[in-house]
């Protein structure tokens, strides 16, 4: 027996007790649930409907639809059909393509319709709970889920939800892309607080739907922030917004970040004492970006990190797991069972006496090697961006060294060469000092005319 297959309950059991908890606490009408769980046919996703679902995950069948074998090899680099690896001769058998996937959904979306019609109700919405159109199959059936299609006497009425973008920090946001189809930009300053998700994705899909990536990349925005941020902050942040961060962040920080630039500090007390800056989880799926932490990180910082650039001064267990590509750098202390499952990508850690890092590193899959004179230049100028970008004195001392106390860790089979995975990283940066500089020349020449 393992526990992939033999633990937890049935999803169906799950989300009725949550439907109904959340209808009799009146709260129902806050809240979106959504469901997954093995959903493969409109049969499944009608049963889910009808116990109170009104979004549906599909992880397998979407794979399947692409070609996946389900040869459950997907954490060893050695994907038979070339979906989840990053060798480029398996890479190549791959043969599946977006209209794949569009062709199964747009099935499953008539069949769904098709059962829906032949139950008599016209849209999933007007499924939603419906428990009373569900029955057992057999008497034995009704002692196991008759609990279960009992229908909910008397609910309360029930609490709308707010619309999202009726927040403060969102209408704010939106003012921003406002004033950049104006070209007239103003000082983007504001206070956030854990109340405030997403900040990064809202502003993001704003920007793209209204002036499209190449504005803003050509534009370049920066944002600063005040005060504790909730989930998300700076998730899916597209490149030419760049977000400071004067405080601290909940989890999920960075999470697919796609080109953005995020730092975040809070003084350079808090730096030298290693304050957890950010919870877990950070940097999940990345693929482009940079993030700039004068503090610590909670559990599985930069898990599938496929491509950011992260600098972070302390991590907690399981750091750069499953990480396929980018660049991580650790200005202190390391948690257990670091670089899990990574196939790609460069980690460099601190080697010093009071930073044992060597014996937490996952020796199955990743190794260490000391770093060559090209790389000391690269780390050293990562250092005085994540320097000027967060005030951190960490790595203002580390500078001082006539050779960086670093070690490179890379996976045992590593997919390209060292010179390769910072090659990315290393233009981005060309391009983002070239920027500094015309900003401060600008700000020169302002000042002379005035």
């Amino acid at each position: 027996l393992t526990s992939i297959k033999n633990t937890g309950l049935p999803w169906e059991i799950g989300l009725r007790d949550a439907h109904t908890a959340l209808v009799r606490a009146g709260l129902r009408g806050r809240v979106r649930l959504r469901v997954d769980g093995g959903l493969k046919f409109a049969r499944d996703v009608v049963i889910a409907a009808l116990l109170g679902a009104e979004e549906f995950g599909f992880g397998t069948a979407a794979l399947l639809a692409i070609g996946c074998v389900m040869a459950r090899q997907c954490h060893l680099n050695t994907c038979p059909v070339g979906i989840a690896t990053q060798d480029e001769n398996l890479r190549a058998r791959f043969a599946g393509n977006p209209e794949m996937v569009e062709r199964f959904f747009r099935a499953l979306a008539a069949d769904v319709r098709s059962l829906l019609a032949s139950t008599g109700v016209a849209s999933v919405d007007e499924a939603l709970g419906a428990v009373e159109r569900l029955g057992p199959r057999s008497p034995q059936a009704e002692k196991s889920v008759g609990a279960l299609l009992r229908p909910i006497l008397d609910p309360p009425a029930q609490i709308a939800c707010p619309h999202e973008d009726t927040g403060f920090l969102h209408v704010e946001l939106n003012r921003v892309v406002d004033d950049l189809e104006s070209m007239s930009l103003r000082p983007c300053r504001f206070r956030i607080s854990n109340e405030e998700r997403s900040v990064g994705a809202h502003f993001s899909g704003e920007a793209l739907r209204r002036l499209g990536r190449s504005a803003l990349e050509m534009t370049a925005v920066d944002f600063e922030f005040t005060g504790t941020a909730g989930q998300s902050f700076g998730a899916f942040l597209i490149r030419g917004a760049n977000f400071r961060l004067i405080g601290e962040a909940n989890d999920y920080v960075g999470k697919g970040l796609c080109g953005g630039s995020i730092a975040i500090a809070a003084g350079a007390e808090a730096s030298e004492r290693g304050d957890v800056l950010v919870g877990n989880t950070v940097l999940y799926g990345a693929t482009s970006g940079e993030l700039f932490v004068a503090g610590s990180a909670g559990e599985r910082f930069a898990v599938r990190n496929s491509g950011a650039l992260a600098v972070v001064e302390g991590v907690g267990r399981h750091g750069c797991e499953y990480m396929t590509a980018g660049v991580v750098i650790i200005l202190g202390a390391a948690g257990a069972n670091l670089g899990a499952g990574m196939t790609g990508g460069l980690t460099y850690i601190l080697r010093t006496r009071e930073h044992d890092n060597e014996a937490r590193l996952n020796h199955d899959s990743v190794r260490l090697a000391p770093i060559e004179p090209s790389e000391e230049i690269w780390l050293r100028r990562i250092l005085q961006r994540h320097a000027q970008l967060t005030g951190s004195p960490r790595a203002s001392g580390l500078l001082y060294h006539s050779a960086l106390p670093l070690m490179r860790i890379e996976p045992v089979i590593p997919p390209c060469s060292v010179e390769e995975t910072w090659a990315p990283i290393l233009s981005r940066l060309a391009a983002e000092e070239a920027r500094s500089y015309t900003r401060e020349s600008i700000s020169t020449q302002s000042a002379v005319v005035q």
